[in-house]
């Protein structure tokens, strides 16, 4: 393996290292906040970590299976894996937000006020950004269809993000109680859309191992 490669092999490991370590305390604060104010979206954003710390695991996995010098088709085999683990992910997310969001649309439930909310998806603004540009950037350089995915799969946080704060504003100072489960519901269609790039990518990724 050439040194460039390796130590680009090397770099994008340990993103993905900080990525979960990050996202564990992702899950645990915006759980807390989520449920003690009954939000959809912040405990939907929860699950949206927890299912990233999994996807970010696993292409680690991937990343230091090449690193170790596991043949080519070895190779293909983890990436296929972890862009079929990154897919049920997208599926996992869809299907939780949905039907939390509904059945509190349904039933009228709005969410409080939440302080330890507001700080955790302030913070996921900035950390964010700088973790979808390392992660597109060994992406590109590595030519991982995988590690491209997870940037877009760490999109979609910061675009729930963004979502979610904004529900979280409007039900606390214009009094709107469905803005909560409704930029839950948002999150749903970018989803679906990149789980199903994620599985038709793994559908093309052919390997034989004897």
């Amino acid at each position: 393996m050439e040194t460039t490669r390796k130590n680009n092999l090397k770099q994008a490991r340990t993103l993905q290292i900080w990525n979960v370590i990050y996202d564990v305390i992702e899950v645990v604060v915006s759980l807390i906040a989520g449920i003690t104010a009954n939000s959809s979206a912040l405990v939907g954003w929860a699950l949206d970590s927890t299912i990233e710390v999994i996807s970010a695991a696993t292409l680690g996995w991937r990343l230091h299976g090449e690193l170790k010098g596991i043949d080519e088709e070895k190779v293909k085999r983890r990436q296929k894996i972890t862009l079929n683990v990154i897919a049920v992910s997208f599926t996992l997310i869809c299907i939780f937000i949905s039907y939390d969001s509904i059945t509190k649309l349904i039933n009228k439930e709005t969410a409080s006020w939440s302080t330890l909310g507001l700080v955790i998806l302030l913070v996921s603004l900035v950390v964010n950004p700088i973790l979808i540009y390392f992660k597109r950037k060994y992406g590109k350089k590595l030519e991982s269809p995988a590690l491209l995915a997870d940037a877009k799969d760490t999109f979609i946080c910061l675009y729930q993000t963004v979502v979610v704060l904004t529900g979280l504003l409007l039900v606390n100072w214009l009094e709107w109680w469905w803005a909560d489960p409704v930029a839950a519901l948002l999150i749903v269609p970018y989803a679906a859309k990149e789980g199903w790039e994620a599985f038709n990518k793994a559908k093309n990724i052919n390997y034989n191992i004897t």
